[in-house]
């Protein structure tokens, strides 16, 4: 807390707004203020200026960079055409970012968001609120007791509605696969398959996905990962197949139970300890699991437990001023990118591909 930072906010209304609120990030942070806002849409501009209590406010960006001069700029755009294009230009200039996820289009826009990173020794994080989740520490440590045996299986799903499937997977897809990879690290390869309308996907399905995601395909996406302590972990997506509840979550599947986590800065999280992995046939019942422990009564009630942000903002000031990396840095949001990009490359190749990738640009462009 020995000083206070000033903070860019970066939007882009009616092409990805500002993200799930990461204008309104850095509010309750007592050592950060916002003084400038960018946004290329003018009356988005105005609304966002007196929403963030702001008299800078640009057109441009680059200028709130140059002009503003932030600690760290905010980049709240969902869509994702900008964000490679954004992060670089901040890290260029050595100015921090929080960013919106996913980290950006491609494992080659990924390799030069971390080049610029490490050029000026910026740090950048990525808004994953799970990563940051207490209850993530919980699952480590049931896990480490042994509460459901030996992890066999990581079993994720996005929210399966109307984008289902290719864009699925990228929205919100890079949760689930960071959420496995805070438990079990990065995969060692892929296996997967990608349909439209139960057919495989061929270069002639590709076109232009939506919020900026770039060349896209398929409404059906079934992925199998290898992990290093020889677990497998799953993701699939299947257009117009979400249920009530909703299926978008990570289970975790061990020799002894389940553990299931939602996706949230407190969310869900409950235990099955039943090695048939079935209640109706087993004793066992699902519990519900606070940051304390199975049963427990959840002791976290304060306001960084309730906003969607402030757990991680708080760690990428903690990360700037210790000269480490935040929890969700520019790594970790890679290693995403790329279990997203190995889903496209193993079915362009017909056959398990190894990670790291060497293909680093879209799977879906090029020679099939």
């Amino acid at each position: 807390m020995s000083r206070t930072y000033r903070i860019g906010v970066i939007g882009r209304t009616g092409r990805g707004d500002y993200g799930h609120e990461v204008d309104q990030a850095f509010a309750g942070v007592a050592n950060a203020q916002i003084v400038a806002v960018a946004d290329d849409d003018k009356v988005g501009l105005a609304a966002a200026a007196k929403r963030l209590g702001v008299d800078a406010a640009y057109a441009d960006y680059r200028e709130l960079l140059d002009k503003a001069k932030p600690d760290i700029v905010a980049i709240g755009t969902r869509w994702l055409d900008m964000h490679h294009t954004m992060a670089v230009a901040a890290a260029e200039r050595g100015i921090h970012a929080f960013m919106e996820k996913p980290l950006c289009r491609s494992l080659a826009e990924a390799d030069e968001i971390v080049a610029a990173c490490e050029r000026t020794h910026a740090k950048l994080a990525v808004a994953h609120p799970t990563r940051y989740s207490p209850k993530l520490e919980t699952v480590r440590r049931l896990i480490a007791e042994g509460a459901i045996g030996r992890v066999l299986e990581y079993r994720g799903r996005g929210k399966e509605d109307r984008r289902g499937g290719g864009e699925d997977m990228w929205v919100l897809g890079s949760h689930v696969m960071d959420m496995i990879r805070a438990l079990a690290g990065h995969p060692e390869w892929c296996f997967a398959s990608v349909t439209q309308s139960g057919r495989p996907v061929t270069k002639a399905d590709v076109a232009e996905g939506a919020e900026g995601i770039g060349p896209l395909a398929g409404d059906a996406v079934q992925a199998m990962y290898g992990m290093v302590d020889g677990s497998t972990a799953y993701f699939a997506s299947v257009k117009n197949a979400g249920g009530k509840p909703s299926r978008y979550a990570l289970q975790i599947y061990g020799t002894a139970g389940v553990l299931e986590l939602l996706e949230g800065v407190l969310p869900s999280l409950k235990y099955l300890g039943d090695p048939g992995w079935s209640p109706g046939r087993g004793k066992a019942k699902w519990q519900d699991v606070s940051s304390a422990g199975i049963g427990q009564a959840e002791p976290l009630v304060g306001p960084e437990f309730q906003a969607r942000h402030l757990l991680a903002v708080r760690d990428l000031i903690r990360a700037i001023e210790d000269d480490t990396q935040p929890l969700c840095n520019v790594y970790e949001a890679r290693g995403a990118t790329e279990m997203i990009a190995a889903v496209f490359e193993s079915h362009r190749q017909r056959r398990p591909v190894a990670l790291p990738l060497e293909n680093r640009d879209n799977p879906l462009v090029g020679e099939w």
